[in-house]
């Protein structure tokens, strides 16, 4: 698979719903909120980590989540699957904000290890370095999208990726 240019990326995502809603949604006052609570709705298990989209763009997004008890494990610290429902919700927006309308995506795994404790809040960074050209994908391919995890402290509890299948859609 070879890489596309971030420019052409972005007018290929420029074409999606989601990044369209993205786009007008965080030009507003609490828009970015807005636009959680929205794809919230469509999603609703991810309501369950109170996840808020602070930076959406083809690549790259990022999901932050509050250290709010429901978050909480028996020993006080994020619990593992609620930093991996925000990683799945973080990997969700990068992929409708990067895959172009003329394919589809669907998560297929996760590989997740959490070598410490967390405090406080965390945020979910999920970043393509390098765009995939989906142009090439004529049949599912698996691409891996790395995830960034890290709490109020700033240490990095919970090391992962997903990978999603990507497929062009099938023509009607």
């Amino acid at each position: 698979m070879t890489n596309s240019s971030p420019t052409s990326a972005v007018s290929a995502a420029a074409s999606t719903a989601t990044y369209r809603l993205w786009q007008q949604a965080s030009r507003l006052p609490f828009g970015s909120r807005l636009f959680t609570a929205a794809v919230s709705l469509k999603a609703p298990y991810f309501r369950t980590v109170l996840p808020h989209v602070t930076e959406m763009r083809p690549g790259r997004c990022v999901v932050r989540g509050p250290g709010w008890w429901g978050n909480r494990n028996h020993i006080g610290t994020f619990h593992v699957i609620a930093a991996c429902n925000l990683a799945e919700f973080a990997m969700g927006m990068l992929a409708e904000a990067t895959v172009p309308t003329t394919h589809r995506w669907i998560p297929v795994g996760m590989n997740v290890r959490y070598p410490a404790k967390s405090t406080g809040g965390m945020t979910v960074t999920a970043e393509w370095q390098q765009i995939p050209d989906f142009g090439s994908i004529t049949s599912g391919e698996d691409i891996e999208v790395p995830l960034t995890f890290v709490d109020d402290a700033g240490v990095e509890p919970v090391v992962g990726s997903i990978t999603i299948r990507v497929s062009p859609k099938k023509k009607r």
